[in-house]
């Protein structure tokens, strides 16, 4: 016996190619243990700081790392430029999202250690969705991405919106989770392998792509990932789950799970199911025109601000599927491009948001936005550029990633979703732009003084907004918010440095 166990090896393991991973689930130990101490000092300052330290760390090894081409534990995962590129992405919203919720009231009601340790494995989970290159793996890293974010999303326990959100989460990601497994079960019936690349072999040397049970395989799977990238019509979660949450919950799952969401996509249709592209090809456009028309049109009319943005999320997520489905380097590097530009956007709405629910008792209704321009100028141009470069507004980050996708579409021979791409941006002007003049043509609405439940002594989450006892949003939420208005405009004006660093994280796919 003893001769035996001297003879089995564990698979090696690099573990400086690992290290983001290891920062992150590190930090998040170190941040749960952190938030059991007394000391109230502790657990309100410490404890977001070493989360943000975290997450700092964690993109310092990713920038370490940058040249990397690895794969580890026996082939599970792949440590190169696509993986890394989309740590920074993650890691950048995770710093968002803890400067968003340092002051507040989820992190107070879950409790602080709690709260920030699970928003740190989630980005682990992310990550290793993203570096994954076997079908376990990726199912591991899609489980370690959700679980937290069940929980975080019920993190205000007296909040009843806040409850049904993290309820309907779970039903509903548990039924996308379920799929997507039932689905990599069936591609492992269909090919005999469960690595990214001996899969993509054996639909080749077995000629399995037209086979029934290998077609349901990629259904079942697309439908999986489908639900977690909230893409039409697998979308209905999305709003209800976006209004309920925190918005600094919200804020990080809007572009952090998207971020990852599609590098497993493209990971996963890119290179194992490759060959098979014309069985996947026509669902994935089929379900990027359904995002397009259904985001933009559910969009309009909605006066809750979270509502709104989950709405425009699903339209934005169907513009990069489109980059997706023209399986070219060009169109890799748009959509790469595009999450980047994404979260400057989205976070920076969100972090405006925010600010004006604990400044208003009007929670997250467009009525809280009104008369900002006059009120507070520097965060009304943060939420314009916000709005405008979500509406590809020329001048703007978000303008370039449109086009982007838009010369990929043409490059890869689908002109006719580039021009869908344009028809939609249109059409979101209809809700974009009335959040413009709402801040800066409209008079302010008078604030509404929270109710206060006498049982508690906080504010009556019925009605107002969960966060509106603090009379004025932290610097924290104005720094987010403001840094992220500028990165919109910058680059919009100066897209090359992050031209070059795309490029250089698309070569991961070997699409060259």
């Amino acid at each position: 016996m003893i001769a035996v166990l001297a003879t089995v090896k564990g698979p090696y393991i690099d573990w400086s190619a690992l290290s983001p991973v290891l920062a992150l689930l590190g930090g998040s130990v170190l941040v749960l243990l952190a938030g059991l101490l007394r000391s109230r000092f502790t657990r309100e300052q410490l404890v977001p700081f070493l989360a943000l330290a975290a997450f700092g760390a964690t993109i310092g090894l990713a920038i370490w790392q940058w040249d990397a081409d690895t794969l580890v534990v026996a082939g599970a995962m792949r440590i190169d430029s696509l993986t890394l590129l989309s740590t920074l992405l993650v890691c950048a919203t995770g710093v968002a999202a803890t400067l968003i919720a340092w002051r507040g009231q989820a992190a107070r009601e879950l409790a602080h250690g709690e709260f920030f340790a699970l928003m740190l494995v989630s980005s682990a989970g992310m990550v290793v969705l993203v570096a994954a290159t076997n079908l376990v793996t990726t199912f591991t890293g899609l489980e370690l991405l959700s679980l937290p974010l069940y929980i975080l999303c019920a993190s205000m326990m007296r909040s009843e919106r806040s409850l049904e959100s993290g309820l309907k989460y779970l039903i509903i990601g548990s039924v996308g989770s379920a799929t997507l497994l039932y689905g990599f079960a069936l591609i492992y019936g269909a090919t005999g392998q469960t690595g990214y690349r001996a899969i993509a072999q054996a639909i080749v040397t077995h000629h399995v792509a037209g086979d029934v049970l290998f077609l349901t395989a990629v259904a079942m799977t697309i439908v999986g990932l489908a639900f977690k990238a909230s893409l039409a019509p697998f979308h209905q979660w999305t709003p209800d789950v976006y209004e309920g949450a925190p918005t600094s919950v919200t804020a990080f799952m809007s572009v952090a799970t998207k971020t990852a969401a599609f590098g497993a996509i493209l990971r996963l249709f890119d290179t194992a199911l490759l060959p098979a592209v014309d069985d996947w090809r026509p669902v994935w456009i089929a379900i990027a025109l359904l995002s397009i028309v259904i985001g933009n049109v559910g969009a309009l009319g909605q006066s809750s601000m979270k509502r709104m943005l989950a709405f425009s999320s699903i339209a934005q997520a169907g513009y990069l599927l489109v980059g997706v489905v023209v399986v070219t380097n060009l169109g890799v590097q748009a959509v790469l491009f595009y999450l980047a530009v994404y979260l400057f956007a989205n976070l920076a709405a969100f972090a405006v948001v925010a600010a004006r629910e604990r400044e208003t008792g009007l929670g997250d209704d467009i009525g809280a936005l009104r008369g900002l321009g006059a009120r507070r100028p520097l965060l009304a141009v943060s939420m314009t550029l916000a709005m405008l470069s979500l509406a590809g507004i020329p001048a703007t980050a978000g303008f370039i990633g449109k086009f982007r996708l838009i010369e990929s579409a043409a490059d890869g021979g689908y002109t006719w979703l580039g021009i869908a791409i344009v028809i939609g941006s249109m059409i979101s002007l209809a809700y974009y732009l009335p959040v413009v003049a709402a801040m800066w043509r409209e008079e302010a609405e008078p604030a509404l003084a929270p109710e206060v439940d006498t049982r508690t002594g906080l504010p009556a989450l019925a009605g107002g907004s969960p966060e509106a006892d603090r009379p004025r949003a932290g610097w924290e939420v104005q720094l987010v918010a403001l840094v992220l208005g500028a990165a919109v405009l910058a680059f919009g004006i100066f897209p090359q440095p992050l031209f070059d660093l795309v490029q250089s994280a698309a070569r991961g796919l070997g699409l060259l």
